[in-house]
């Protein structure tokens, strides 16, 4: 059996990822994320990676844009205002189609907001991330263990669907500690073959051209056109949720990430009330779980979107429900962890309501 180990959250990501076969790290400090830039400055050089401290976090996206057309595994993070600033390059590589991987872990905001673990960047992941037509895949880990995994996952996502692949976590997973099994490392060998990077060629082939400017505007679309294509496919094949103490449950409380733990241990309090209340949890935010969702609706009488935010997971949460219960929202912002009792207090004005 694979040995246990105590990790940090941001540290278990960075080491994940260095197993995936990351070999170039780029990115710029900030709360509460800079355990993972630290870990890499320490560790990369050890595996034979880069780690570069960029002078800004412009540049380090498009240090990540270079790397990966050049066909590597690569690597950025930082922290919500950080995340703002990498926007107009996370456009660019969707634009090329360029694998890569950007960890977040949110902080309060807007602005500079507050260096406490937040979800506020729910509709920037999985709406907005840049401009121009496209998405990311989005993960939502909600324990150490699970920064790990998707941290490895997220590699041969990226590497599949040739998209830019986010892990979104807060600063509570990011600073916590926890035992985790670590995936076991990749050898070069196991690595996917990238024909379409712009490496050496031999004059064997023609030359191969990454880029994102497009003149003619019909070239355009069919190129977006394509991606949709993939995106579909993506919707299709890569919904990822999870759902406990929902077979019989009235109230079904859909969170991600921290908040869901905190809305795990809320469900365990109603239910030694007598309330049969159960969690969903989005573990993808892009493609949102929405036929997994829409399964639990005909037995529900209403649901409870749970977020550390002002509610911006709720319009997918109604989408999937489309109308068949009462959707209610419970959140704290800034910075401000819920509680299980405040949690709990939703739940039970929830069960009245809809009993009457």
């Amino acid at each position: 059996m694979a040995e246990k180990v105590l990790m940090k959250g941001n540290e278990a990501m960075a080491e994940a990822a260095m197993r995936a076969g990351c070999r170039f790290f780029f990115g710029y400090p900030i709360t509460p994320q800079t355990e993972v830039a630290a870990y890499m400055a320490k560790m990369m050089p050890k595996v034979g990676g880069t780690y570069l401290q960029a002078e800004s976090e412009v540049a380090a996206i498009n240090m990540v844009y270079g790397a990966a057309a050049a066909g590597a595994r690569v690597m950025t993070s930082s922290s919500s205002p950080g995340i703002s600033l990498k926007s107009e390059g996370i456009s660019y590589m969707a634009g090329a189609d360029l694998p890569g991987v950007i960890i977040n872990v949110q902080r309060g905001g807007p602005g500079l907001g507050s260096i406490q673990p937040s979800q506020a960047d729910y509709w920037q992941a999985t709406k907005a991330t840049g401009h121009g037509d496209f998405h990311l895949v989005v993960y939502a880990p909600s324990t150490v263990q699970e920064m790990a995994d998707f941290a490895f996952k997220a590699f041969d996502t990226a590497d599949e669907y040739r998209v830019p692949v986010m892990i979104m976590a807060d600063g509570m997973l990011g600073q916590m500690m926890e035992p985790v099994v670590l995936p076991e490392p990749l050898s070069a060998d196991e690595l996917p073959e990238k024909p379409w990077a712009t490496v050496g060629h031999a004059m064997k082939r023609p030359h191969n051209v990454v880029n994102s400017l497009y003149l003619t505007a019909e070239d355009l679309e069919d190129l977006n056109r394509e991606r949709y294509e993939r995106y579909a496919t993506i919707i299709e094949n890569e919904q990822l949720s999870e759902s406990y103490l929902t077979e019989d449950a009235d109230i079904v409380l859909v969170a991600f990430g921290g908040a869901a733990r905190v809305a795990r241990s809320a469900v365990n309090a109603a239910r030694e009330q007598g309330v049969k209340a159960g969690l969903f949890r989005p573990i993808t935010l892009w493609p949102f779980p929405t036929e997994a969702l829409s399964a639990l609706v005909p037995q529900a009488k209403a649901f409870l979107d749970v977020e550390m935010n002002m509610g911006q997971m709720i319009e997918d949460v109604r989408l999937a429900v489309a109308g068949a219960a009462p959707v209610e929202f419970f959140g704290r912002t800034g910075g401000v962890i819920p509680t299980p009792d405040e949690v709990l207090a939703a739940i039970v004005a929830l069960n009245e309501k809809a009993g009457e």
